[in-house]
């Protein structure tokens, strides 16, 4: 359930989700039970407040006439999603090589972020001592100095130990 509602103190609108007991204005901040907020329309369509609130606001400013010759928020959206280029043509026209590109994606698994490449390291090596790791991590353009400071900062958060100069995941 979706309603528009208004601000006594600011005239402010907007759309609240559900049944909430209080709501707050976004724009003063004011606090107010929401049986008490002034509601211009309750549905179960989000996109249906969205039209109600932006006509409102558009009338508002004198523009509802401009506002009713737009397409809804749906046919926007759709719109929006059929523009533009796909990626394979944007780094084509880059100079880039997209199959290429795809290639080191599927091999690396995708992209993974450098923390997630020490934890790889640790999970996947028998028995990984820090220089293993930062090997590990070095073959795949993580910097030593990183993979130092995120393998002393996974031990200190628990999610790794050190034992005798070797890893492991807990």
């Amino acid at each position: 359930m979706y309603a528009v509602v208004g601000c006594d103190a600011c005239s402010a609108l907007w759309i609240v989700e559900g049944n909430p007991e209080t709501s707050q204005c976004p724009r003063c901040g004011k606090t107010r039970s929401h049986d008490k907020r002034r509601k211009f329309v309750t549905t179960d369509d989000e996109d249906h407040a969205r039209e109600v609130r932006s006509s409102m606001l558009a009338t508002r400013q004198g523009h509802g006439d401009a506002f009713a010759e737009l397409d809804s928020f749906t046919e926007l959206d759709d719109q929006v999603e059929d523009s533009g280029i796909d990626d394979e043509t944007y780094l084509m026209e880059s100079g880039l090589d997209a199959e290429e590109i795809q290639r080191a994606e599927s091999d690396s698994g995708g992209t993974q972020s450098r923390k997630e490449t020490v934890r790889e390291a640790v999970r996947t090596l028998s028995e990984p001592t820090a220089g293993d790791i930062i090997a590990y991590a070095s073959d795949r353009g993580v910097p030593e100095s990183y993979t130092e400071r995120a393998l002393e900062k996974l031990v200190r958060a628990g999610e790794i130990s050190e034992s005798r100069g070797q890893y492991r995941l807990l």
